[in-house]
């Protein structure tokens, strides 16, 4: 790809994640990191977990960023009645005109561009598991018909981390599934003073489709495009393996505190993160601050701390943040001299 063409497409992506943003905006006050990390995953291809209190506006987020695209949108409410055929669908028998009868597929409501999963730890881990199979390979296997999805296909669910009764947690099969845990926190004094001004008059934003869904494949097309430089590999590789408590480069606080670390999923997504975070900030390249970036919503849920953490009362995310500040970046190759490396060339040749 020609550098002019690839500067074009990169102005074109900036416009368009700006209106996007801009667009939200009238709805969503604040919460500005939120909206930039599930527009990465959105156009990394990845899932995202929004944990947070209630009434942080996490399911308006999600309707609200469905309502500017045009893409297709269910929203899944979790319970613990919930089975898994209300998610994926199910076989029912229908008589034919002849009299015979024959089974017929009836899709569920996993089968849209944009999944909301409302409060998915409320529902049994058999449930939960519905999804395993969409999320990972964007198909659902029903008795002997397996059935691609739609594309894009992305999954954004919630979850309440305070009130835990009737509750299953996520397993970690499905947790690494999602490729960021983002943390939903409290608005600032002034974003709360305009949330409660805003939304108490009665007006109803009016909000415009912005993209559609070949447009979110094109961007997405250009995101696997953006270079990532060996010495940005070199980095992932270090800062993931070194979350492994039995890896020879773990820090002393890692084999202490931690009983698993990151696998090599947790490295995919830090690199496809830091090239959607690179292309909306309108660079070409990676670079490490990237990775640094994207490094807690992508590891707090792929480092699993042990009863000597919490005892410290350490958790994830400050497992993360230290080892950003412990792992040293890959040394650059220092490379001989232009004489140093002329002389060199001489003595071979001469020896030839």
């Amino acid at each position: 790809m020609a550098k002019e063409s690839y500067a074009v497409l990169l102005e074109h992506f900036q416009r368009s994640y700006r209106l996007i943003v801009d667009e939200i905006g009238k709805v969503i006050i604040g919460q500005r990191d939120v909206l930039d990390q599930i527009l990465v995953a959105i156009l990394s291809r990845g899932h995202c977990l929004l944990v947070g209190v209630p009434g942080l506006a996490k399911t308006l987020i999600v309707s609200t960023l469905a309502d500017i695209m045009t893409l297709s949108f269910r929203r899944i409410q979790f319970t613990p009645d919930l089975m898994p055929s209300d998610i994926t669908g199910t076989n029912v028998i229908d008589e034919t005109t002849e009299g015979r009868r024959e089974f017929r597929f009836v899709r569920g409501p996993v089968f849209a561009n944009i999944i909301l999963a409302d409060e998915i730890n409320r529902t049994p881990p058999k449930t939960q598991a519905a999804l395993l199979q969409a999320m990972q390979e964007r198909e659902v296997t029903v008795g002997h018909e397996t059935c691609p999805l739609p594309n894009p296909f992305f999954v954004i669910a919630t979850q309440n981390p305070i009130e835990q009764e009737g509750t299953y947690p996520l397993p970690e099969a499905q947790l690494d599934r999602f490729m960021f845990n983002i943390w939903v926190d409290y608005p600032s004094q002034k974003e709360e003073e305009q949330i409660l001004a805003a939304t108490t008059t009665g007006h109803t934003a009016d909000l415009g489709k912005i993209v559609n869904a070949q447009q979110i494949l094109n961007m997405q097309k250009l995101i696997a495009t953006v270079p990532v430089s060996e010495y940005v590999v070199q980095y992932v590789s270090r800062l993931v393996r070194a979350s492994r408590p039995r890896d020879p480069s773990s820090p002393e606080f890692i084999r202490r505190m931690v009983d698993w670390g990151a696998g090599p999923r947790g490295g995919q997504c830090l690199i496809w993160g830091a090239k959607a975070f690179a292309a909306m900030d309108g660079r070409y390249t990676v670079s490490i601050e990237d990775v640094r970036h994207v490094a807690v919503p992508v590891l707090r849920h792929r480092i699993a701390c042990n009863f000597a953490a919490q005892a410290e009362g350490v958790d994830s995310v400050e497992i993360v943040r230290r080892l950003i500040d412990m792992v040293p970046e890959p040394e650059i190759p220092k490379y001989a001299d232009a004489d140093e490396t002329a002389a060199m060339a001489e003595i071979e040749i001469e020896q030839e």
